[in-house]
């Protein structure tokens, strides 16, 4: 079950992300001699040159050859590895889609696929680099797990459990800041939302990115006398239907709040929870089937509408159509 304290102020980290990842990395592979790692070119990007220095002969930096690399990788994981694989997120997703689907979910492979940048924090990257139908991508594919940290403490406790459970994983990690939401020594169950504040007028259901910015607007929300319910839904595949469910019943009107195209996202998921069990008004708060574009995280939050005004707004619009 989930055991977590969420901070009482909600801050930048300190740290980076993707130090945290290799750090439990190294940690883990301590103790399992089974575990891998592939990259494809990117591991100074992603920090994991520690690793390969820790782990020289349990390291394998492939080449810009995604498909490659994630083909590897499932072969190795059919050896009896556990092969953890990193690239930004639209590579991993869409250049190796086929191997990801054939090699590694249909060859029921045992493999821990990374895709960073996530969304607007490609930021300077652009639009090629701006993943927002990642977690759409691998939404479809039978048997993959799919899980959006929040943080670097939620980081820490998922890839530990993760290196521990056979089968397909994708994980979205922000590499450098985010916000910290959580504190140190939090612990999280796979595919049960994370509830960060009760409420009884309307619920969010956001995750990564959008987290704390649900919760901004549900302080601003407060002000105003209106009561919001804040689910952190960290695993997209398996969702948390009970959870999804309960809010509808219980507040009448749900926003979904993500970093990633709507379409084939987490307001898509959400919806297709309640079509089938329990209609209410739902508004969806996320990229609205479009590009990236060049920014500074700062610029493209307001471009792609992703701010705690945007929520809040939202909110009030699915309050007022109960």
């Amino acid at each position: 079950m989930n055991n977590f304290k969420v901070c009482d102020r909600i801050e930048k980290e300190s740290g980076e992300m993707r130090k945290a990842f290799c750090q439990v990395l190294i940690d883990l592979a301590k103790e399992d001699p089974r575990i891998v790692l592939l990259d494809a070119d990117l591991m100074g990007a992603m920090g994991t040159k520690p690793f390969q220095k820790e782990f020289p002969e349990r390291t394998i930096d492939c080449g810009v050859q995604e498909a490659n690399t994630v083909g590897m990788a499932c072969g190795l994981s059919i050896e009896g590895k556990v092969p953890f694989v990193h690239t930004f997120g639209p590579f991993v997703t869409r250049r190796a889609a086929d191997q990801v689907f054939i090699s590694g979910a249909y060859n029921k492979a045992n493999v821990k696929l990374i895709g960073s940048d996530p969304g607007i924090t490609a930021s300077y990257n652009g639009g090629t680099h701006m993943p927002f139908e990642d977690m759409g991508i691998m939404r479809g594919m039978p048997t993959m797990t799919i899980i959006e940290p929040t943080d670097i403490a939620m980081l820490r406790d998922i890839v530990k459990q993760v290196a521990g459970i056979y089968g397909m994983f994708y994980l979205r990690l922000v590499r450098k800041g985010c916000m910290k939401v959580y504190e140190d020594g939090s612990t999280f169950e796979i595919g049960k939302a994370a509830l960060l504040r009760d409420g009884t007028d309307a619920t969010v259901i956001a995750s990564g990115y959008c987290v704390a910015e649900a919760l901004s607007a549900a302080d601003m929300l407060a002000a105003e006398g209106i009561s919001v319910r804040v689910l952190n839904m960290f695993t997209w595949k398996p969702i948390d239907e009970a959870a999804i469910k309960a809010a509808a019943a219980e507040t009448g009107a749900i926003i979904t709040a993500e970093n990633h195209n709507v379409i084939n996202g987490l307001g898509s998921a959400v919806a297709e929870v309640l079509v089938k069990n329990k209609p209410c008004p739902v508004e969806m708060v996320g990229v609205q089937d479009e590009f990236g574009e060049v920014g500074p995280e700062s610029y493209l939050r307001e471009r792609f509408n992703l701010t705690d005004n945007d929520i809040a707004a939202a909110v009030k619009k699915a309050i007022a159509r109960k």
